[in-house]
């Protein structure tokens, strides 16, 4: 209608009834930072610029296929605990290439595996045509003079919740205080992410109390209810028997000299073979097939190998199923006691008393949540627990989470009223708004009470929240206070037995 009514005339003036509502912001988007075989789309190099993928195919399509890393034979140390094997009377380990271990293309494999869904890729480097493969660094994941830092780049993107750096756990406890402090800096700062972290692999000469006890000791105090951790590693069935061939044995593995004579169809396979010289891709897969038919050690060579590679760091698991369990019940429901999908069994088997000590760390709080296999159950995630796990406020992982997830939500709804009038008016639109978005959180379960009233509080007004002086700098202050439903971590049943009635 126009302000000033001079014409003659009917004049039509609408006016909104309802205040402007909040929408809940997604709350499992992960970003996952790494190496990839190539990063290109369109002719465009995706190297440090994150991507927005929905599916596996489109992650090969743009970062490629996993690297094909090359493997060793070894004999057995005596004196060492090792995962061995027989090969020929002779006790064997599958050792890795140095230089070879990339794990991020399996963990997108396993994120979707669990129930995964839209993700970001930044990928830092390409392993393509490199048969040598990459060394690791941790400047790649942190920047340096010559490398650009991911985290600036991460900062203007505004959709990712969750941060996860599968290749970096190569590198071993050096990326506990270089890598990860970096992480839950960033989620501070940015207050919209989470990260999920992984311990090194346990090996069967280590102790799992001086693995868990070094992460503790490089991870800091810092920001750690912005994080929480899993142990141990899995063993998974994402890469297939179909994927592991004599081209995973590195060039040193001569299997003319390490077949038994006993398998002499399978020696007389390689001799001739070994007589071409530029095999095509059908001469490798005869070769391989062949080998397959006729020596049972040429296949237990690559069931070791495939073993070695789905043995995999759990953080890219629990990825999805923060997405599932987000999507099937809700951020605020405890990502716990939910079974974890393409997993055979833990690599480490931690029982109940073992678990006391990582559940609860009584010095510091830097909660361990563990990854338990279960008789006749399978496996499952038996915590929940960010880091900063003797906090009364950031204990549980899904307080965390939905608490960002309101922050952010109404972070976003309230833009629409900056530099509005900064009068009652205004407070009670916005009040009406917060309100309205609390009432349905409440209804879906999210917060605890038996009425809107006992579940959450919003305070705005002059008097109440702001003071004339803050109205005149132009400050509009808003107090939210929430009950988050926290879950039922111990159950203690008591009984007693009582005198007979009749």
């Amino acid at each position: 209608m126009p302000t000033k009514l001079m014409t003659p005339g009917v004049y039509i003036e609408e006016k909104n009834a309802f205040p402007s509502s909040a929408v809940a912001v997604e709350t499992a988007v992960p970003v996952f930072i790494g190496y990839t075989e190539k990063a290109e789309w369109n002719g465009k190099s995706l190297i440090e610029k994150p991507t927005r993928i929905t599916s596996f195919a489109e992650y090969v399509e743009r970062f490629g296929a996993g690297f094909n890393a090359k493997f060793t034979l070894a004999d057995a140390d005596p004196a060492a605990k090792q995962e061995t094997f027989a090969l020929d009377g002779k006790q064997m380990v599958v050792e890795i290439t140095k230089n070879h271990t990339f794990y991020l293309f399996n963990s997108i494999r396993l994120f979707y595996a669990n129930g995964g869904g839209p993700c970001y890729i930044l990928s830092v480097d390409t392993y393509k045509d490199k048969k040598d493969g990459l060394e690791i660094k941790a400047e790649d994941f942190i920047g340096s003079a010559t490398k650009s830092d991911p985290f600036e780049i991460l900062k203007k993107e505004f959709e990712p919740t969750l941060v996860l750096v599968p290749d970096a756990i190569a590198l071993g406890e050096e990326c506990y205080s270089s890598i990860y402090t970096k992480i839950l800096a960033h989620c501070a700062k940015m207050q919209s992410r989470f990260g999920i972290f992984d311990l090194v692999k346990q090996l069967p000469s280590d102790e799992t109390s001086n693995v868990v006890g070094a992460f503790r000791d490089n991870i800091g105090m810092n920001d750690l209810k912005y994080g929480a951790a899993y142990y141990p590693w899995l063993k998974t069935s994402i890469v297939q028997p179909s994927e592991v061939t004599f081209e995973s044995l590195d060039d040193t593995v001569d299997l003319s000299t390490i077949l038994p004579a006993t398998e002499v169809a399978a020696l007389g396979v390689v001799k001739n073979f070994k007589a071409k010289t530029t095999p095509d891709d059908n001469d490798k897969l005869n070769y391989h097939q062949a080998l397959k038919a006729t020596s049972p050690t040429y296949n237990n060579i690559l069931e070791e190998v495939r073993a070695k590679l789905n043995e995999l760091p759990a953080a890219p698991a629990m990825a999805g199923l923060y997405t599932a369990v987000d999507n099937s019940r809700g951020v605020w429901k405890s990502p716990a006691n939910v079974s974890v999908s393409m997993v055979n069994a833990p690599t480490v088997n931690i029982s109940h008393e073992q678990q006391e000590d990582l559940n609860v760390d009584v010095l510091a709080g830097k909660s361990i949540n563990v990854i338990r296999s279960f008789p006749g159950i399978g496996t499952l995630v038996w915590g929940g627990r960010t880091l900063d796990g003797n906090s009364q406020d950031w204990r549980y992982i899904n307080v965390r989470r939905t608490l960002i997830m309101i922050e952010q939500s109404l972070k976003l709804a309230t833009r629409a009223y900056v530099f509005e009038p900064n009068d009652a008016n205004t407070w009670i639109t916005v009040k009406c708004m917060i309100m309205n978005f609390l009432t349905n959180l409440w209804k879906q379960g999210a917060l605890a009470g038996s009425v809107p009233e006992q579940a959450f509080d919003v305070q705005i007004g002059l008097g109440t929240t702001m003071t004339p002086t803050d109205i005149l700098d132009g400050k509009m202050l808003i107090t939210v206070k929430v009950a988050i439903v926290r879950p039922a971590e111990f159950i203690v049943i008591t009984f007693q037995q009582q005198m007979q009635q009749s």
